[in-house]
């Protein structure tokens, strides 16, 4: 297992494992952005925002844009980002923007803010709505973030998603409690990675490899 786990972004002593925080409204054009770019400013560095849309535009919305410069942050160069399987996958904690029913499902922990639109508004109005994001934003750092540090929502959908193929390749030879402490342990080692792409894959066959050999170091650890 050592030349495996060589490539594994493990958690440095002392370093926090980062979390993912994730902004989700329709068109990834005005609320979803103002609440990244105001975490970005306020939030600590172990938990990185980002956030994405089902239907983006082509662009942030002008009077965001604008808006935003207000309280000195640029959103011109910023591009609506579609939300994608991996983004939800990987989210450890995610915000719903006031889009009711057509608020894309996310297999994570999900909270929602009723915030109004800002397509099409006056800057008047958008001001009105950037003030509002930036009070949810300053109070969900200052009451949430030991929850989403500590939340295991994203690390528990990964073991499902998992399991039955791992328990189907090894049920002749391993026991569900070993397959699934195995599978644990491999995912926790990727608690700290600072890039969140291929984890599923990599986990998959690091568990894979562990179970195989007579004796797995991930359940000798776990």
């Amino acid at each position: 297992m050592n030349a495996s786990r060589a490539s594994t972004p493990e958690q440095r002593p002392g370093v926090r494992p980062i979390r993912y925080l994730l902004f989700v409204c329709n068109h990834n054009a005005g609320r979803s952005q103002m609440a990244q770019a105001f975490f970005e400013r306020y939030g600590p560095p172990d938990v990185r925002a980002e956030s994405a849309g089902t239907e983006p535009a082509s662009e942030v919305w002008p009077a965001v844009v604008e808006a935003m410069r207000e309280v000195d942050l640029d959103l011109a160069g910023r591009k609506p980002k579609r939300l994608t399987l991996e983004m939800q996958l990987h989210a450890d904690w995610a915000v719903t923007m006031g889009c009711g029913d057509a608020c894309p499902y996310v297999a994570t922990k999900v909270e929602a803010w009723d915030i109004p639109d800002p397509a099409g508004r006056s800057l008047e109005d958008v001001r009105t709505i950037r003030d509002e994001v930036d009070a949810n934003v300053r109070e969900l750092i200052a009451q949430r973030l030991d929850a989403i540090r500590s939340d295991r929502t994203a690390h528990e959908l990964r073991l499902t998603r998992l399991l039955p193929k791992l328990a189907e390749e090894f049920a002749a030879t391993r026991s569900d409690a070993e397959i699934r402490a195995c599978l644990d342990a491999v995912l926790t080692r990727f608690e700290g990675a600072r890039v969140r792409s291929h984890i599923i894959t990599l986990a998959h066959r690091q568990t894979r490899e562990c179970l195989r050999r007579e004796h797995c170091d991930a359940l000798n650890t776990a």
